[in-house]
């Protein structure tokens, strides 16, 4: 009888039955199974909070399964994924496979990796609940908020509409942005540019700085001409010149949060599409037999720590070493301090092993587990190399009393910068390297230029801004940022236009009336508050129901004031700019089974209805066309066939259609014999692209992906082929003569 081990995804098992042999019989739960039901709260808020879990009807024969296997081994070991939510997944798992608890172990694995995997089995331990009340809390605040709050939604704003703890303060953060931009007042201001050259010749650019040592900051064209004439006026000279070296640390290696925000600027991979990425890469990749088989290529990814373990430093600097050499190595491992707000249960996201670099393993990836391992493994091994170094230089030009700046600076060492660099939200100016000069130089001008600009409002946020600023903020945690991003966008709230967030009318009336009746349910610091609070109970510093009831105290009465005051308020109504052509009435938006739509005001008397796409725009539908009428003729009825487009292209159909359901391929490009029974070769369709067969199919069963041509085979006189890369073929069997 072998021992049983539950994991959470099905990606793992492969990878864990290698490491642990003979044995062992490796499941997955596939998530979650049991959870408050759908159909009611599901919590019992009178007695304690106490929450009434319903088992998944989907998993009703998954459940069966392992409960059998459970009462079968000599002992169940839960395996489920090191975090609150894994912990509280073992915990109901030990609700419903009913066997005694002395059977039953859990273990965690930071990477899945034979070490790992051995050291986690190694040592068991008991289900943390102070972990399982945490995500209890969460998940019962949550749905709180939802239940309770979604329903005052619906008769206030619209129907259809749900409310979520964290997603309303996200979706507040975005709205906040679109009024600072609309109220932004754009200030005047002027830039004086020197565009100068050296006594060798040599050119450079000085900004306008201030006068008699002082900064002076131009806002209007009178004050920028005084200074562009005074300046003209006098002789441009060199006063100062300032040499020095500066130095650029390595970032840390990633977190969640940094992960996402970084994919997001370099890779554009939405949060969603790097989280799925990353659970594939730490599940494990099969990397052939040469490799090691399947095996999972970085540590968890569900972490808020910078921390790397000991064996990991040295792995990085032994390659550092003999991949860069010494210059690359610093002299001592960089250690990097975790915030004092994170958990720090696990490390950062890092390769678990350092020696599969990503070139040496990127055939058994596909592109975006590659772009995404690299980036990882860019980022660990960078982290502990030595620091650029770059060369400055600093003048200060005066012309009479007028300063002008100059500066510049030149790479001296490329240091981690040989490998790579973290990118930003804003791109900043690249400063150019300054010719040689000395005190005293009289420097020609060459042009003068003074121009006016205006101050800009704050730019929109992005994905990796918004989960940046969440994160500076409190707000939610890591492991929430994709879930929380794509509600608001999926609800309506948020619109994203490429990398761009946009508040959506529906969001900002909705974050206004939040606003109004619930301030603590959308404010920053509040929402953070409660992570802290959550932090506490999984550190065993405070009590789940404690929490949940100063929570409820304030909310419930929020929610009475805000029920009593929206009864002689009217719905908000969402206009879609549409009118209406049977009526004339402008339309609104209403929603519906199968998302929104724009509905004619006027119902029931009037019920024209227009469907909406994701963007809020009408859907255009299609003009029927009329089929192609051709001569030939059907020969199972006798009827026209015609000519109809479908979904892999044009074919003959029988006019008579849907009684007859006779159709042929239409024969395109050059008409060539077949090679092997020499009927015409004719091109199909399939969901896989085009392709060329022989038109006596089934007899005949020829069929190739490359193209036939004009060109004739020297030996047996059959049309060659030609293929992607242009080389002829003959596929003639016998010949078979490539040219």
């Amino acid at each position: 009888m072998s021992d049983l081990v539950i994991i959470e995804s099905p990606g793992k098992t492969k990878a864990l039955e290698n490491y642990l042999g003979k044995g062992y019989k490796v499941v997955a739960s596939i998530g979650h199974v049991r959870d408050l039901p759908k159909s009611s709260l599901g919590v019992d808020i009178e007695h304690g909070f106490a929450a009434k879990y319903v088992n998944i009807r989907e998993k009703t024969d998954l459940l069966n399964h392992l409960k059998t296997d459970a009462k079968k081994a000599n002992i169940v070991y839960l395996a489920t994924d090191p975090d609150r939510e894994g912990e509280a997944i073992s915990w109901h798992l030990l609700s419903v496979i009913d066997v005694p608890e002395d059977k039953i172990r859990r273990v965690t694995f930071n990477e899945i990796t034979k070490n790992a995997v051995k050291a986690g089995m190694a040592s068991p331990r008991t289900i943390n609940m102070d972990l399982v009340n945490s995500q209890q809390t969460r998940r019962i605040l949550d749905r709180i908020v939802g239940y309770k709050l979604s329903p005052f939604l619906w008769h206030t704003i619209r129907s259809g509409l749900s409310a979520g703890r964290v997603q309303s303060v996200a979706a507040r953060i975005v709205v906040d942005r679109e009024n600072e931009i609309r109220s932004f007042v754009p200030e005047e201001y002027w830039k004086i540019d020197a565009y100068l050259l050296t006594p060798d010749n040599k050119p450079l650019v000085a900004h306008y700085f201030g006068k008699n040592g002082e900064k002076d900051d131009l806002h209007n064209k009178e004050e920028a001409e005084a200074v562009y004439n005074g300046s003209k006026e006098n002789k441009f000279t060199v006063t100062s010149v300032k040499k020095g070296t500066k130095t650029r640390s390595p970032q840390p290696p990633f977190t969640t949060s940094t992960l996402l925000q970084d994919a997001s600027r370099k890779l554009n991979f939405r949060s969603a599409r790097t989280m799925k990425v990353a659970q594939e890469l730490y599940e494990g990749v099969d990397l052939g037999a040469e490799h090691g088989g399947s095996q999972g290529l970085i540590t968890y990814m569900r972490t808020d720590s910078v921390r790397i373990s000991a064996e990991a430093v040295t792995a990085v600097r032994d390659l550092i070493l003999r991949e860069y050499g010494e210059q690359y190595l610093p002299q001592k491992p960089r250690y990097f301090r975790t915030k004092a707000s994170a958990q720090d249960a696990h490390e950062a996201i890092r390769p678990s092993h350092t020696e599969n670099t990503p070139e040496m393993i990127k055939k058994y990836l596909s592109a975006d587990q590659y772009k995404l391992y690299k980036l990882i493994w860019e980022r660990f091994v960078a982290c502990q190399m030595e620091a650029a170094v770059y060369s400055t230089v600093n003048a200060v030009i005066n012309a009479g009393e007028y300063e002008y700046h100059a500066s510049g600076s030149t790479p001296r060492f490329k240091g981690y910068l040989a490998l790579y660099e973290e990118g930003v939200d804003e791109k900043k100016e690249k400063e150019e390297k300054l010719p040689p000069m000395s005190e005293g130089d009289g420097l020609t001008l060459d042009k003068l230029e003074h121009e006016q600009k205006f101050t800009e409002p704050p730019l929109r946020y992005t994905e990796a801004s918004l989960m940046k600023f969440l994160e500076e903020q409190g707000i939610g945690r890591p492991s929430t940022f994709t879930p929380t991003i794509t509600t608001i966008i999926s609800r309506g709230y948020v619109k994203r236009e490429g990398k761009t967030l946009f508040a959506t009318q529906l969001g900002e009336v909705t974050v206004a009336l939040m606003k109004e009746n619930f301030p603590d349910i959308i404010d920053y610091r509040f929402t953070a508050g409660m992570e802290n609070k959550l932090d506490d109970i999984a550190n065993g510093k405070a009590e789940m129901e404690t929490v949940l009831g100063a929570f409820w105290k304030k909310f419930s009465q929020d929610l009475d004031k805000a029920e009593d005051k929206s009864k002689n308020k009217t719905a908000f109504v969402e206009q879609t700019g549409i009118i209406c052509d049977k009526c004339g009435a402008e339309m609104i938006v209403k929603s519906g089974k199968y998302g929104n739509f724009a509905a004619c005001p006027n119902y029931p008397k009037c019920k024209n209805t227009i469907k909406l796409d994701k963007n809020g725009k009408p859907v255009v539908k299609k003009e029927k066309t009329e089929p192609e009428k051709t001569d030939m003729i059907c020969e199972k009825c006798g009827g026209a066939m015609v000519i109809r487009h479908g979904r892999y292209g044009d074919f003959y159909s029988c006019e008579n259609f849907p009684r007859c359901r006779n159709t042929k391929p239409i024969e395109s490009g050059i008409q060539v014999p077949c090679p092997v029974c020499g009927k015409p070769v004719i091109k199909k369709f399939s969901k896989k692209g085009s392709f060329y067969a022989c038109s006596g199919y089934p007899e005949c069963d020829f069929s190739t992906s490359n193209t036939p041509t004009e060109k004739i085979c020297e030996i047996c006189g059959k049309n060659l082929f030609e293929k992607k890369n242009k080389e002829l073929v003959c596929l003639n069997k016998q010949c078979k003569k490539k040219k």
